[in-house]
């Protein structure tokens, strides 16, 4: 009797994972899978120094990695780094500075929500009193 391959999700999930954070057997198991999938294998390689840029703040690296990615034959990859290219200077900002528009997009959002309550429902002035203090 065969084991069970893992799932996608499963084998997603080990690719996304610190490598550290892996068990010995699920290690075992991911090098399994990528020794059959060489696309999966050139994937991985370029998705967790992604990762790692994200987690540590290193922006500086997103050239570096951007070259990496257009040498392999990937073409979703490939997709992926023309978007980045689009806005570099905004995707290197976002990778290297700490700072983030969380608050504002909460705000936001919570007036959003209150427009889609009370839509047909209520007038202006009822709408402003219900933003406005918040």
């Amino acid at each position: 009797m065969t084991a069970q391959p893992p799932s996608p999700r499963t084998v997603a999930g080990w690719i996304l994972r610190r490598p550290t954070a892996l068990s010995e057997a699920e290690q075992l198991q991911l090098k399994s899978v990528l020794a059959q999938c060489p696309g999966l294998d050139a994937l991985t390689r370029h998705v967790r120094p992604f990762a790692t840029m994200l987690t540590e703040r290193w922006g500086e690296r997103l050239p570096e990695w951007l070259g990496a990615v257009r040498q392999d034959d990937l073409p979703s990859l490939h997709t992926f780094a023309a978007g980045i290219d689009r806005d570099r200077d905004a995707v290197t900002a976002g990778l290297a500075l700490s700072w983030n528009s969380g608050v504002i997009e909460g705000r936001v959002n919570r007036i959003t929500m209150l427009k889609r309550q009370m839509f047909g429902r209520a007038g202006f002035e009822l709408l402003r009193k219900r933003v406005l203090p918040a």
